[in-house]
């Protein structure tokens, strides 16, 4: 399964969020909250292209769900075959991608965490095991650890420590060991900073 392996702290840095939600970038953009490189302390950001915008939040999106150029691209097409906006039809894609939910359920302390997860084989949906992060669920699907999972430790750790809100979209139970797709996520559900309609401009050209 392809990803991203390059230096991760310097595209939080380049993108001014920290995309892959680590320890590491948080304290490196705490630490300089400026763009990588000789002159990135120095670099006007009122003066960006619009291009460029369009560009960044598409490299945003791409970083927080990781998924590679693609991937990213098959779910825009997708995205836009569908009834409604595109662009909030794109992210809904991306929202319901199986190792974005186990992140939402608190099983993953990071969305590569969540990813290893259902890359392991630690995922079940409808009872089945599922190991395609990529898998999108639909409404009505329960989402559940193995048995082999429910008894790990840093699962176990992170449904303890990480204290994440569930969100509205999807229904917890067996003590956050199980959850079910109450219905598909609405835009003001998905809480990633991006705007969609800068990526939806930079694929229509």
């Amino acid at each position: 399964m392809a990803r991203y392996t390059g230096p991760k702290v310097r595209i939080s840095r380049r993108l001014g969020i920290n995309v892959f939600e680590n320890a590491k970038g948080a304290k490196a953009l705490e630490r300089r909250p400026f763009p990588p490189g000789t002159h990135g302390r120095t670099r006007r950001r009122g003066n960006t292209s619009e291009y460029l915008l369009q560009l960044q939040e598409k490299q945003k999106a791409k970083y927080i769900y990781g998924v590679l150029e693609r991937q990213f691209r098959k779910a825009y097409e997708e995205a836009t075959r569908l009834s409604g906006p595109t662009g909030e039809n794109l992210l809904r894609l991306l929202e319901c991608r199986l190792d974005n939910v186990v992140y939402r359920a608190g099983w993953g302390s990071t969305r590569p965490q969540a990813r290893q997860f259902v890359n392991h084989g630690l995922v079940l949906v409808d009872g089945k095991r599922v190991d395609i992060a990529s898998y999108n669920v639909t409404r009505g699907q329960v989402v559940t650890l193995s048995e082999k999972a429910k008894n790990m430790i840093i699962i176990q750790h992170n449904i303890d420590t990480l204290d994440r809100r569930m969100v509205g979209w999807i229904d917890a139970a067996e003590g956050g060991k199980q959850i079910t797709v109450r219905e598909l996520p609405t835009r003001e559900q998905i809480d990633i900073p991006v705007r969609e309609q800068l990526i939806v401009e930079l694929y229509s050209k």
